[in-house]
C-alpha cells in the first residue's frame, strides 16, 4: 500500500460558526450534511468541522480546539493574501518567511483561526 493523496482532516472546533467564517474569509466553502455535519471544502480536499464536546465517534484521542497547525497553498501571490488578510482584518502573526514545503521552496504567512490553530498560507516558489 501507498498513501496516494490527502482527502481530509478533522479540526475540532469550540464554535463552529466562527470557524466557517474565518476560513470562508480564506476561500474556502461551507458544506452541510444531512446529518448535521459541517465540512469546509477548497480544491479537492475539506476539513471536517466536529464541534468540541460532540465529536463524531471515531475521533482523534484528544480531540481539542487549537491543538492544529496546518499549511494550505495559495492561489496567486503571497503579496495579494497579505492584502487580502489585511482587508478581512485577519491579524499576520508571521511573514513573510521562506519554509520548505513537500514539494519544495514555500513563501509564508503564519494566521491563527478562531480557536488559535496555527495556519500557514504558502506560496510555492520556482
Amino acid at each position: 500500500m501507498r498513501i496516494a493523496s490527502l482527502d481530509h482532516l478533522v479540526l475540532t472546533v469550540a464554535d463552529l460558526d466562527a470557524t466557517v467564517e474565518f476560513y470562508e474569509r480564506l476561500g474556502m466553502w461551507r458544506e452541510d450534511f444531512e446529518d448535521g455535519r459541517v465540512a469546509l471544502r477548497f480544491g479537492a480536499q475539506k476539513l471536517n468541522l466536529h464541534l468540541a464536546g460532540e465529536e463524531i465517534v471515531p475521533h482523534a484521542r484528544v480531540a481539542r480546539p487549537g491543538s492544529a497547525d496546518l499549511c494550505f497553498l495559495i492561489e496567486g501571490s503571497l503579496e495579494a493574501a497579505e492584502q487580502g488578510l489585511r482587508a478581512a482584518a485577519i491579524p499576520i502573526e508571521l511573514g513573510p518567511v521562506e519554509r520548505t514545503g513537500a514539494l519544495g521552496a514555500l513563501r509564508s504567512l503564519y494566521v491563527r483561526d478562531p480557536d488559535g490553530n496555527l495556519v500557514e498560507l504558502s506560496e510555492a516558489v520556482g
